[in-house]
Order: C-alpha cells, then structure tokens, then sequence
C-alpha cells in the first residue's frame, strides 16, 4: 500500500528507515535528482525520521510538501546531541537546502581582519577569505568599528603596507622605510628594525580589544609602565602610559552595566511569520562590548524554540564564544557544554534581556520601513492580511465601513457612515443620515434603520458590497445591525463585527464571549480609528443639523418672516449670528424691504 504523503516509500526506503539507529546525530535527505532538500538534527536519529512518515504525524503544510519529496536518506552519528546541533548548523550554511532556515548573508556588514602574515595588518574588509586570517564582527555600527580601529591605531604602532615581511626578504634589504615610519607610526619591521615577538605581542593585545578584554590588556599595560618606571625608563614609561590612558577614555565611554557580569551573552528574539531576528549581546567585565542581529528566514513550521537554538548555535560559533554564561527570554532544550542557561526575573541580567529586546524589535522595525520604501503595498497588504486573521475573515478587509449613532437627549437623531480602504479613510464616500422611522432616543432602532437604507441602496444599484462592517457599541448595537443584514439576505456574506468603548472589546454575531486584541495590535488601531472617525463625523452632522434648527425657530418666532424667507436668509447668511450682524440693506436685499425692515427691527431692539 503507498503511503499516503511519499511516493517513494518503498521497500528500499523502509530499510534505510529501519537500520537508522538511535543515536544522536545529522539526517539528510535527498530528492529525486539526488540534490540534499533537507538536513535536521536529532538525539535518537530513528525516532525523529520515523516521525516523519508515520500515519499520526501531523505535518502541516511545508512539512507535508517535504516529505512528498523524500528520495533518499543519509545520516551521520556523533557522540551527544550538542554535536549534532553544530554539524547541522555547518551543514545548512555549506549546502543551503531548499526547506531548512536560511541565515541572511552578513556580506554587507564590515569585519576587522588580522592578517594572516609575518607582522600581520589590521584593516578593516567586507570580504571575509578562508587563508587563516583571523575575523572579528561583523559590525552593523561602522562608526563602532572606525572608533576600535582608531584606538588600535593610537595605540600601537602597525605597519600599514602590503609588503611580504619574510625574515628572509627582511635580510635581504629588500624593502626601506616609508613616511609612516617617519611620522612615528610604525616601528619599521620592513629593515628590521622592530623584532617579530614584539609585534606579535601587540598583536596579541589587540585580539583581547577585540574581544572586549580591554581589563585584562590594561593589567599587561600597568605592568609594563611600572617596570619601565622602576629601571628609571621614562620615556618608555610615558609610553606605556599614553596607551593606558587612551584604553580607559575608550573603555569608559563603553555602556556599563554591572562589573559582576564578567563574561556573558545575551540573546533574544523577534518574529513574523517570515523571519525569526536574534539579537547577540556580549558582556565584558560589566561593559556591553557587541551587539549584532541576524535573520532567520523560515521554510518549515520551525517552533521559535528551535530557532532560538540555532540561534545561539550561529552566535556561539561565529564570534568563537567562550561565555560562560547565556542570558534567555525563556529556557531552551539543550544543553551547552560548560555553560549555564539563565532566565533571569528580575535586576541587571533582566534588564540587560529588556534591552536585547529593545534593539531586536527596532532591528525589525527598520527592515519592515525599508520593505515598504521598496514596495509601498507590501505595508498595506501586510496590515490587511493580518487583519483578516485577527477578525477571522475569509478575505483581507480592503473595503471597511464603520456606523455611530448621535442624539443629544433624543433630539435630531443622526448617523454616520465612514468608508476606510486598504485601512485608509476615504472621505469622498462618507454618507449622512437623518433618522426617518424612529421616534424618540432609540439607538437600536436607529442603528437598524441606517444599516438597512445603506445596503439596500447597495444593491439596488449594484455597487461593490464591503469585506468588514464596525459597527460602534456593544452586542446590543451589533444584532440591531444584523437584523437588517438579515433581512437583505446578506448575513454570512459581509464580516460584521461591534467595539464596545469601554475595554475595546470586539464583539461577533451570536457570541456573547468578546474578543481582546492586542492593545498594540494594528487591527485594533485600525478599528479604533474607523470608530472615532465616524463618531467626529456624526457628531459634526448633528452640530449643524442642531445650529440649523435653533436658527429656524428663532426666525419662525418673528411675524412676518415665513419659511421660504427662513431658508433664503440661511443659505445665503449660513447662520443667525450672520443675520444678527448683517444691516439693513443686506436684510432687504435678500428678503425685501419690508420683511428686512421686521427683521432688523428685531435684532436691534435694544439700539
């Protein structure tokens, strides 16, 4: 019988299966054309590839998508599961299959480079070559890097020319002196007039900055000053103590956080549903000395556990950590050789995760803004698919119409209708409504009326119906409104939703049970924006409806003044304080002599 995922679970395959055994180690897998689609790790390597092709497993959908696509196996054992997790991580980077994470490449980001060479360089390079050169970064802050470069520079002398300093060549005379070496800034190895074992010590030095043991240099330095001090070398002293004092300004300016943090990392982490960003920081003597985010690009429904694993996996092996130490959100299944796991709750350690937090939510943010500089709709189009999950919609929300109701003590009922698209007022298609078949304060009955006129308009002239429907207020508000959707049949057709104003809750038809979204969320902003725009149109609506009313009774209480006189002073005055002010002439040039005569009789009594 086939099995119901794979086409090629066969005979052949079962067997591969059945003689893994169960140890820790690396699986891979292979397609048709025999091109690796998959490398994973596991502490019993049976269990886990069985896991794959049992009939309860329940793979979602990238899952089932690979093991429809599993031709072969092949497998490597190692001694514990820590193993297995650093072959796995080499093994993804050196082959990229197609359904593992994919580390975003750091080619753009600056490194500094120790040469691999008899008085080695130190510069700084965006291309990274496997000759036995040692790297330190990358650096996403360049200016931090331009700052260690000049501080190494400062503080010992280097050569910066690209000549091959062999003994033998150095013998040989083949090369003299630059400029650099006149201008004090470099000791001139190239005639041999600086010793190999003294450069090397500096160099030795520098790797410990680099590193962010600034201390431990500053000790060596200290030594040697006072040893110069007590042979009476002053001027070599001097020296000594010029490189101290620019370590301290350097180390000083550092951010501190607790000098009994000796040596630690810090990771944290972000996601969408995309990317998964881990945040790196590095703790030296109480002092952050590197900060660094990477991005994980998903392909298979990987748990945030297991990125945040590899994660530090990635972290641990490229910046050659020997922290002891690792600060976590949360803890993790794994076990680190020699390094202790903490989550910490409260004090220094959780404000430092607070922190890693912090620079990973605004590392997302960036990538998020320049996405959309890129590609404008990409922003919009994320917004609205995350609403469509959040409100539990068939399709994205691209047409929202939201309705409020306004009366002051039951008089001049009013309505309002906004229309938002792609989360965006459009205020050419915002509508007015005077309340026709409700007497007296009834906002239930109001809000039915209103939603009924609106649609069934609608459809009578065949417009576009929209996604989403806000409806403001609670569950009393909502199923006045669905009586009308009801009775035009399009219940189930429309996404109808109620915000209640006093927690923000989102109510849905037929469920006495609210929904809270995060405070946060960009739905609810959303919503929330919809609401407050309809209730400022209402509310402007019925304001003037209001000023209207009170300017036609006053000028149907003068006689002689009838309707049609009250309507072309108001449209022509726009209100009665305008009336008030206007003399005599203007009143008996819009509503005659005699009837300007009464009214200006009327409003100038007292004068």
């Amino acid at each position: 019988m086939p099995h119901p995922l794979n086409p090629y679970y066969n005979d052949r395959l079962k067997a591969q299966i059945s003689a893994l055994p169960g140890k820790p180690g690396v699986y891979q897998y292979y397609d048709y054309e025999g091109k690796m689609i998959y490398v994973g790790k596991a502490k019993n390597l049976h269990k886990r590839v069985m896991s794959y092709f049992t009939k309860d497993q329940d793979n979602q959908g990238k899952t089932r998508v690979l093991v429809k696509k599993i031709y072969d196996i092949s497998y490597i054992v190692v001694e514990t599961e820590l193993d297995a997790l650093l072959l796995e991580n080499n093994l993804i980077k050196k082959h990229q299959p197609r359904y593992n994470v994919l580390l975003k490449d750091d080619k753009t980001f600056p490194w500094i480079c120790i040469k691999n060479e008899p008085f080695p360089r130190v510069f700084s390079t965006r291309n990274p070559v496997r000759d036995g050169s040692k790297y330190f970064g990358p650096y996403a802050n360049v200016k931090m890097m331009n700052t260690l470069l000049e501080l190494i520079r400062k503080t010992f002398k280097l050569r910066t020319c690209k000549y091959n300093l062999t003994k033998e060549n150095i013998d040989n005379g083949k090369f003299k002196v630059c400029l650099e070496y006149h201008l004090g800034n470099c000791k001139g190895p190239c005639e041999g007039l600086q010793d190999e074992a003294e450069y090397n010590e500096s160099i030795r030095q520098i790797k410990k900055i680099l590193k962010g043991d600034i201390t431990g240099v500053l000790k060596s330095l200290k030594e040697q000053m006072n040893h110069h001090a007590e042979r009476m070398e002053f001027e070599q002293a001097q020296l000594y103590k010029e490189k101290i004092d620019t370590l301290e300004k350097y180390q000083s300016r550092s951010t501190v956080v607790n000098p009994s943090i000796k040596n630690a990392e810090v990771i944290t982490y972000d996601e969408d549903e995309n990317v998964f960003y881990a945040n790196y920081l590095r703790i030296i003597n109480g002092a952050i000395v590197q900060s660094h985010t990477i991005e994980l690009k998903k392909k298979l429904e990987e748990s945030p556990k297991e990125l945040l694993i590899l994660a530090i996996t990635e972290f641990r092996q490229r910046f050659e950590s020997n922290a002891k130490e690792i600060y976590l959100p949360e803890p993790v299944d794994m076990d680190f050789l020699d390094v202790r796991i903490i989550v910490p709750q409260r004090g220094d350690k959780k404000r430092l995760i607070e922190l890693s937090q912090r620079n990973v939510k605004y590392y997302k943010k960036d990538k998020e803004k320049q996405k959309e500089l890129v590609d404008p709709k990409r922003h919009t189009k994320r917004i609205m698919e995350k609403m469509r999950k959040d409100l539990r919609m068939k399709e994205q929300p691209a047409h929202i119409e939201c309705f409020d109701n306004s009366n002051m003590q039951g008089n001049y009922p009013v309505a309002a209708m906004v229309v938002f698209r792609n989360g965006k007022p459009e205020k050419r298609s915002y509508r007015h409504y005077n309340i026709k078949t409700v007497e007296g304060p009834d906002d239930y009955a109001s809000m039915t009326e209103v939603v009924y006129r609106r649609y069934k308009r609608l459809l009578e002239e065949q417009k576009p119906l929209p996604q989403l429907i806000i409806i403001d207020g609670g569950k009393g508000q909502l199923n006045a409104a669905v009586k009308s959707l009801d009775k035009l049949n399009l219940r189930g057709k429309i996404t109808i939703i109620g915000i209640a104003k006093r927690l923000e809750e989102i109510y849905f038809p037929g469920d006495s049970v609210p929904v809270y979204i995060d405070k946060r969320s960009e739905t609810l902003k959303i919503i929330q924006r919809a609401r407050d725009e309809a209730h400022r149109f209402g509310i402007s609506h019925y304001r003037n409806k209001h000023k209207k009313t009170m300017a036609k009774s006053e000028l149907s209480q003068i006689k002689g003044i009838g309707k049609k006189t009250e309507q072309q002073l108001l449209q022509h005055f726009k209100s009665i304080s305008q009336i008030k002010k206007a003399s005599a002439e203007e009143l008996q040039d819009v509503a005659g002599k005699q009837k300007g005569e009464i009214l200006y009789a009327h409003f100038h009594k007292q004068s």
